[in-house]
C-alpha cells in the first residue's frame, strides 16, 4: 500500500494540493496539522524536518520527499 505523511496547516492551499493530488495517485494520508486548530507545533515539525521552511512537508512511504514542488516531480 502506497502511505504519506503529511505535515500542514489548516489555512494551506498548497498543503489542500498536495494532499488532493496523493488521494488522487492512490495513496493513504496521515496528516499532521501544525499551528491552530492542530495537534503539532512548529518545534515538532522541525525536530523531524530541521530544514523545513514551509508546509506541505511531506514523506512517502517513510522517505522523505520535500514540499509540493518536490511532489509534483516524485509522483
Amino acid at each position: 500500500m502506497k502511505n504519506a505523511v503529511v505535515w500542514s496547516q489548516l489555512d494551506c492551499s498548497y498543503c489542500r494540493k498536495a494532499k488532493a493530488l496523493l488521494l488522487e495517485n492512490g495513496y493513504s494520508i496521515t496528516e499532521k496539522v501544525i499551528g491552530l486548530g492542530g495537534s503539532f507545533t512548529k518545534k515538532d515539525l522541525l525536530n523531524e524536518i530541521p530544514s523545513a521552511k514551509t508546509v506541505p512537508q511531506i514523506f512517502i512511504n517513510n522517505t522523505y520527499i520535500g514540499g509540493y514542488s518536490e511532489l509534483l516531480a516524485a509522483i
